[in-house]
Order: structure tokens, then sequence, then C-alpha cells
């Protein structure tokens, strides 16, 4: 299958090289990017780059455009007529931009539509492990298969309605960013308690790995793991309250709350 991505930055750039990476060859990866210099590691990696965007989307089974939201626009009316839509697909990669404007802004002079998703990734799929929400726009049962399995490859996917994009990336995309705030703060602890900041990391990373893989059991809850390590005056239980005094539960959902704010 053939894979054009329009921009080369964190976004597009991650998916091209992560594609490359993990694509297991079933994939053949174009990119077009102004400028040069995203574009070489791309190139060594095995990608075809260029900087014409039409040229790039010729011939290519999903489109991908990855370019900051205030662009959007004007790439899908630039590339728009050079797509053929009985056979291509365009997947968006973009915050802000609702599926109603893109669908319009990609309607040809005839009338005929795209078959458009809106995909949110996050920065994970650089080692496979992305949390990516497919959102259908005007999209066939077959070409959200296509789409899906694509961006398989780059971690977890999850076909979800517009409507909760911006909670879901709340949870998975600016999650991120929350989760390295509590590794970061975590592995301080250990060092005030003693430890040297590296050793303080290793601990507090393998930790967050043995709690992912107990809650991957079918049927696990967190409260029930807890409980298995929260003896009656323990030591676990007094420091969950001293979080929990400090604002612990509320601070996180507070968190996720104002990142959905317009």
């Amino acid at each position: 299958m053939r894979i054009a991505i329009i921009g080369a930055g964190a976004m597009g750039g991650a998916v091209a090289s992560s594609l490359l990476k993990y694509g297991n060859g079933n994939y053949v990866i174009s990119v077009s990017n102004p400028s040069a210099a995203p574009l070489k590691p791309l190139e060594e990696a095995g990608a075809q780059t260029m900087h014409d965007n039409t040229a790039c989307v010729k011939d290519a089974d999903i489109v991908i455009v990855a370019v900051k939201p205030w662009i959007v626009e004007s790439v899908l009316n630039e590339i728009k007529t050079a797509l053929d839509y009985s056979c291509q697909t365009v997947v968006v990669i973009v915050a802000g931009v609702t599926g109603k404007q893109m669908e319009a802004w990609l309607v040809k002079d005839n009338g005929d539509k795209a078959k458009l998703l809106i995909a949110m990734p996050n920065t994970a799929m650089s080692v496979a492990q992305s949390m990516t929400f497919i959102v259908p726009v005007n999209a066939s049962v077959d070409t959200i298969a296509d789409v899906t399995a694509l961006f398989d490859y780059l971690g977890e996917t999850m076909v979800i309605d517009e409507a909760h994009l911006p909670g879901a990336t709340a949870l998975a995309s600016c999650g991120i960013a929350y989760a390295m705030r509590y590794v970061r703060a975590a592995s301080e602890g250990g060092v005030e308690l003693g430890f040297k900041a590296s050793a303080a990391q290793k601990m507090v990373l393998q930790t967050l790995r043995g709690a992912i893989e107990l809650l991957s059991v079918e049927g696990a809850h967190p409260e029930a793991e807890i409980d298995k390590v929260t003896t009656p005056g323990g030591i676990t239980i007094r420091g969950l309250n001293e979080m929990e005094h400090a604002g612990f539960t509320s601070a996180v959902i507070r968190g996720l709350k104002a990142s959905v704010k317009s």
C-alpha cells in the first residue's frame, strides 16, 4: 500500500519514520515538505521525499496530511484537484479543525466528496506505543479498517466519534506529558529518599511497567490492585492519603478538564 504524507514536522515525520521502522515493509512511503532538512533522515530511512505536495499524493492509496492547523485549509485546497476520490483516502492529523470544515474544503467543483478521516496519534508512536484515535468523517467500513490497520503498527488504535476527540486527546496526547510529569516527580522524590536520579527513574519506570501489566489482565481494576498493597495501618495507605490530602486525584481530573477547554 502506498502512503503519502504531507508534512515532515513532529507528527508527519514521526508517522513516516515509525511506519518505515515498524510497518513490516507493508507500506511504500512518500513524504513532502517545504524545507529539506526534515526530509533527509526520512530519505535515508527509505522514504521517497519531495517538495511538491501534488506530486507526493499521486498514486497514493492513503494520503496523510500532518501540518499546522492554520495551513490545513490551504494544503487541502492545493491537493484536492490531484486526488482521485474513487480510490484514495485522506487522513488529517490536526487539532482544533472540525471534520465538517475539512470535508467542505475537499469538495470538488463537481460535488465529489473525499473519503476523509481524522487521526490523533501521540508521540509514543516513535516506539510503536501510541494511543491513536480514528474519527471517521466520511468513510466506509473498509476505509476505516485500512486506516486502523496502518496505525495499529504504531501502537493501539480506537475508533471514536468526533465529539469525544477533545477528551481523548486530553487523556492520551496531553496525557503523555502528564505521565512524564509523574515520572519526574516520583524520581525527584526518590532522590530525596537517598537514591541517585538515574536509579530512582529506573525504579519508577519499572514500577509503571508492572502496574500497566497488572491492569492489562482482563477484569483488572485499579482499586482492586491498590487494595492488594494497602495493608491496614501500613505505609502505602499513609502515602496514598497524603497524596489525596494534597489533592492528587482532584488535580489530575482538573488538569484533564482544563485540557479540553477552548
